[in-house]
């Protein structure tokens, strides 16, 4: 970061250059050490340890909640932080392995889908002719022999286990998970609700799998309204903007709370945009001005909306009075 002195003597050409970097980093997501990746790293953590000599019916990890509590965060940061552990455990003994596999099931997910998209994570090629069972052999193969030991599985709620290939791509991820010496991390919106634990097969899931249910920041309590102020805080610490007062968006609390209905997701959307936004105008800081000017996902706006016709008074009927 330039001094704001610096920054306005800048040539328009030459300030282009210097925003590019800027818009750049307010575009990436920040990783704030939430409630819920904290809860996640420890519990896949001490799965990957209680696991690690384990032959078969190996216990997994799920992780389920709303959409925008920070799911697909929490297990992005637990994978992060796992190979990182490897990588520094053992040095250079770990070149050649994958510590780490992430894979997002598609919707309507049959058996050989789910197979290629682990291929495609691994850069294995696929062609339209091969098999099923032939693309989750070399799938298996590959896997093993670079010493995976983490498997993460986002939008887990995209498998429907009342339809026959539903049914079919559920048998295949439990395959893969006994084939695999791996943990199996498994993400998705309200997974009980999706119906993923029914029947015969959901009996198995849910025997297998802790869960761990993320959910929206409260804002009733004394505590919880301190640790939503924390997030919004660890959130301004990462901006990049010059005439940006510290501690400004953490007196917006209340209005972000409002905004976003407590949803991380929605939150970083909400910070970020307006960040771009204040970079594009020139005017350099985040205010309840430009956050108005940012749009969220409709479910916050919903939210929004609710939270205001809640708040509006009740009109006293003429007759009433007249009773």
């Amino acid at each position: 970061m330039l001094s704001l002195r610096a920054f306005k003597t800048l040539p328009e050409e030459k300030r282009l250059a210097y925003n590019e970097p800027r818009l750049d980093c307010h575009s990436r997501l920040v990783i704030v050490a939430t409630p819920t990746v904290r809860n996640v790293f420890t519990t896949g953590r001490r799965l990957v340890l209680l696991n690690r000599h384990q032959i078969s019916g190996r216990r997994g990890l799920m992780v389920t909640g709303q959409a925008g509590t920070g799911k697909t965060t929490a297990i992005a940061q637990l994978g992060r932080s796992h190979e990182l552990l490897v990588r520094k455990r053992l040095g250079p003994a770990a070149a050649g392995r994958l510590p780490v596999v992430y894979v997002t099931v598609p919707p309507r997910a049959t058996p050989k889908m789910l197979a290629i998209e682990f291929a495609r994570f691994l850069g294995l090629p696929v062609v339209r002719q091969e098999t099923q069972t032939s693309i989750t052999n070399a799938v298996c193969d590959l896997l093993i022999k670079m010493r995976v030991e983490l498997a993460l599985v986002d939008e887990i709620h995209n498998l429907n286990l009342a339809t026959q290939a539903g049914a079919e791509a559920s048998d295949q991820l439990k395959y893969l998970s006994e084939r695999i010496p791996a943990i199996f991390v498994l993400a998705g919106i309200d997974v009980a609700a999706s119906g993923l634990f029914n029947g015969v097969r959901g009996q198995q899931i849910a025997g297998r799998y802790t869960v761990t249910d993320t959910e929206p920041f409260a804002y009733g309590t004394t505590a919880q309204r301190q640790n939503w102020r924390n997030l919004i805080a660890s959130l301004e610490d990462a901006l990049r903007l010059h005439r940006h007062k510290p501690g400004s968006l953490v007196k917006l609390d209340g209005y972000l709370h409002e905004r976003t209905d407590g949803a991380i997701g929605s939150l970083s959307q909400l910070v970020r945009g307006a960040a771009l936004e204040a970079i594009i105008n020139g005017s350099e800081a985040i205010t309840r001005k430009t956050l108005e000017t940012i749009e969220v996902d409709q479910t916050a706006e919903d939210a929004r909306q609710e939270h205001r016709r809640n708040r509006r008074p009740c009109r006293r009927r003429p007759d009433a009075d007249a009773a």
